[in-house]
């Protein structure tokens, strides 16, 4: 319902908007709304920056996730149960906490004012991410890979061309939730982001909404337009984000 009157709201006239009691559907669609909005603010430039954000979250989750659950559930070495728990106890660590050492860090070496802070965490992995990889690494048995082994496999080899192709559903659900994060984040790009031909499409909506207080029409067309990457991918991958969440879907393929 919310998501119907957002989209509904975008095709009024601002005259409707106001009048009460309010209208669900709109008497007279103002498409024109959308293409006002577009031009109200430099809509391109901010999707493209907020797309390549995007781009380089998912690629990095989908690889250092992968990776290292991979080493958790099929390497053994001193400590793993130790470290793969340590892991885990990150996530009950508020990101509020983290945030203030964060950004002295980024700061120190010069990172304030790029897109690195918002790129390179996604490097070295997520907690819940890694879990999840994890759990289905648990369910391919070992004798694929002792068998790979068999053929002058190494690790690498084994993690690229056999298990990454049998964990498709999952590294589609963590691509599917790194794109929403990424995409939707506001205040990392709030933070670490100056320079305003920079910016990603949730701050230019927040400095449109600054400017034009009173134009919800254009506003609710700029935030439907903004909101519908992620309605489609979802819409379009929710077979592979179900898949994801079976953690028996590995032993399957």
């Amino acid at each position: 319902m919310p998501l119907l009157w957002m989209f509904f709201t975008s095709l009024k006239p601002m005259s409707e908007i106001v009048q009460f009691p309010p209208t669900f559907f709109p008497k007279s669609i103002q498409w024109e709304n959308y293409l006002t909005a577009i031009n109200a603010f430099p809509f391109w430039s901010y999707a493209k920056n907020t797309i390549i954000i995007a781009g380089f979250v998912v690629i990095s989750n989908v690889l250092s996730n992968s990776f290292i659950a991979y080493g958790f559930a099929k390497l053994e070495f001193p400590g793993k149960r130790f470290l793969f728990a340590l892991v885990l106890s990150t996530m009950m660590v508020p990101g509020f906490v983290t945030m203030i050492p964060q950004y002295v860090i980024f700061s120190k070496i010069g990172w304030v004012g790029t897109y690195l802070p918002l790129i390179v965490p996604s490097f070295f992995g997520n907690a819940f991410n890694i879990f999840l990889m994890r759990q289905f690494y648990l369910s391919i048995g070992d004798e694929l890979i002792e068998a790979a082994k068999m053929d002058g496999a190494n690790h690498l080899y084994i993690w690229s061309h056999l298990m990454i192709p049998l964990t498709k559903p999952a590294l589609i659900t963590i691509a599917i939730n790194s794109f929403n994060g990424a995409w939707n984040d506001f205040l990392g790009p709030l933070i670490y982001i100056k320079d305003q031909n920079q910016y990603k499409l949730q701050i230019g909506l927040q400095v449109f909404k600054n400017q034009s207080t009173t134009e919800w029409h254009y506003l609710m067309a700029g935030a439907v337009m903004v909101l519908l990457p992620s309605i489609l991918l979802f819409f379009f991958a929710q077979k592979y984000f179900i898949e994801g969440m079976d953690l028996t879907a590995g032993s399957k393929g």
